[in-house]
């Protein structure tokens, strides 16, 4: 059952992640997007999106692999995978966002 929970949540966050990539920033938090401007909205909502889309596709494919095998380096690739995700994020945010605060 977790293997499932987990492929769900990561094709919920994949589909976020597309929208966003897509230009679609509303599903960000109003708080995390009320700095950006106009113009740097596109290149935003790429880099919200692809690090979304990452921690996403890292949970399918732990949830998928866990289905199969109940191996402990599993979690290593669900790690990695938000890892780099939070990265990608925490880019934009400092970059077109100004900051977290």
């Amino acid at each position: 059952m977790e293997s499932i929970s987990m492929i769900l949540l990561g094709v919920i966050l994949v589909v976020l992640g597309i929208c966003n990539f897509r230009g679609h920033i509303e599903s960000v938090h109003w708080y995390n997007r009320m700095r950006v401007s106009k113009e740097d909205q596109p290149l935003y909502g790429k880099c919200m999106g692809t690090g979304t889309g990452i921690m996403g596709i890292s949970l399918i494919l732990t949830g998928a692999l866990q289905r199969f095998s109940a191996r402990e380096y599993h979690f290593y690739i669900l790690l990695v995978g938000v890892v780099i995700g939070l990265i990608v994020i925490l880019y934009a945010q400092f970059k077109y966002n100004r900051g977290l605060v």
